[in-house]
């Protein structure tokens, strides 16, 4: 990319905002800026999105909910992610991934400030459980606009030479905030209340949208006919490598849902595991797989192994599942097998996070410039559908055959996925 890029040097792209100034430049390092609205804007997003059902004890009690309520109105945060993801996407690749950003983060910051305005329990009324519920299913149904235009955005303003190394640091905001969330969000609604918890995610939302209207714009491009040319494939919709592709970061999603969902609960279950050692070993796991998902992006740039390396995230996230089943099972009949659980954990739990931005990429290169944000909105569908599948499937999956078959089943959706990766686009 050329150290200074005017708008009246080239086409002004169908999805720049009417009104923008006829010439702008550009420094050389403006793409690093749109690298960091990502990352805030999935940031801020991540800790809705994880942050709230980590206040899960807090708003039982505050919204006198009993455990079948507190589910529903937290899988209706995910299934409205899961709905909308598509659509945004769509919308992206229409408007623009700088008007579908701002008028989401917008919606969404609003939403919230909303809900911490009408939507908490007082001293003189509590919240029915379908209010709460239709709150968080509007939540999610506003926040799915993040990933498909901000990974629009990223593809937009990087070469193909650091695609792959952007994307998966934008992904390492996913477990970043997350984390933040987990951390402050629980304590903050003990000590002040939803209110805070509502309006500080509001908070961040705005703060993103304000990051997005300064410095987000759509990328340069060189001439009409190399934009045709990246648009001129077929629509992701239509076309059954993008279809395949998807179905693979899903199903390889599976089993990470799995690791951050339950973890927790069969290290403290049926290892005997304290809170220290839950909490480490899930801290160990979201830690590397922010450095993993680093570092795959700067090998695959510098390799053009795209493809190769999923095919091998894959193979080992089945066959360190694989393990811990064998483990589990061998746990039986030699106790001291036990101590290794947590570390089979990490390990399986690293392998099968490793991967998002290196998939991503993949994903949106197959898929063409001009529709970045319908694969990628395509893509996390499937995962979003994963969060909501797997926490309901895993304790029936308990009921039928113990954590055995549990972690067998994490196996089998890795496998599943590595033959998607064996052919090459």
């Amino acid at each position: 990319m050329s150290a200074i890029v005017t708008r009246n040097d080239c086409q002004r792209p169908s999805g720049d905002v009417a009104g923008a100034p006829a010439r702008r430049a550009f420094g050389p390092n403006h793409r690093w800026k749109v690298l960091g609205i990502g990352v805030a804007a999935n940031a801020g997003f991540s800790a809705t999105f994880s942050g709230i059902p980590a206040t899960a004890v807090v708003m039982r009690q505050g919204y006198h909910l009993d455990n079948a309520s507190l589910g529903l109105a937290l899988g209706l945060l995910g299934l409205g992610v899961a709905l909308s993801e598509l659509p945004w996407g769509v919308l992206t690749d229409r408007w623009g991934d700088r008007r579908v950003l701002l008028t989401g983060l917008g919606a969404t910051a609003a939403w919230l400030f909303i809900m911490a305005l009408l939507v908490v329990p007082t001293k003189t009324a509590i919240p029915g459980i379908a209010l709460l519920s239709a709150s968080l299913l509007v939540a999610g149904l506003l926040g799915g606009s993040v990933n498909g235009s901000s990974g629009r955005a990223i593809m937009g303003w990087f070469g193909e030479g650091e695609r792959g190394f952007a994307m998966s640091i934008r992904q390492t905001a996913v477990p970043l905030g997350g984390g933040l969330g987990a951390l402050v969000l629980p304590s903050l609604a003990l000590a002040l209340g939803f209110s805070a918890v509502f309006g500080l995610l509001a908070a961040v939302s705005a703060l993103s949208a304000w990051f997005a209207w300064r410095w987000l714009h759509e990328p340069p491009v060189e001439s009409g006919a190399r934009a045709a040319a990246a648009s001129s494939g077929p629509a992701p919709l239509r076309n059954i490598e993008v279809w395949r592709i998807s179905t693979a970061i899903g199903l390889l999603c599976f089993p990470q849902v799995a690791v951050l969902t339950f973890a927790s609960v069969f290290l403290h279950d049926f290892a005997g595991m304290g809170t220290f050692v839950t909490s480490a070993s899930l801290a160990a796991v979201q830690t590397g797989a922010m450095v993993m998902r680093v570092w795959s992006g700067r090998f695959t740039d510098r390799h053009g192994n795209r493809r190769p390396f999923l095919k091998v995230c894959s193979a080992l996230s089945a066959l360190a599942f694989l393990v811990l089943w064998l483990l589990v099972i061998g746990a039986a009949g030699a106790p001291l097998l036990v101590l290794l659980l947590p570390l089979m954990v990490v390990v399986a739990g690293i392998s099968v996070s490793a991967w998002h931005g290196v998939a991503y990429t993949e994903l949106a290169t197959l898929a063409g410039a001009g529709h970045v944000g319908t694969a990628l909105s395509l893509a996390n569908s499937f995962v979003f559908i994963g969060f909501c599948l797997v926490p309901i499937a895993i304790p029936w999956i308990l009921a039928a055959f113990a954590w055995p078959g549990v972690w067998l089943s994490a196996a089998v959706c890795a496998a599943l996925a590595w033959p998607i990766f064996l052919r090459q686009a």
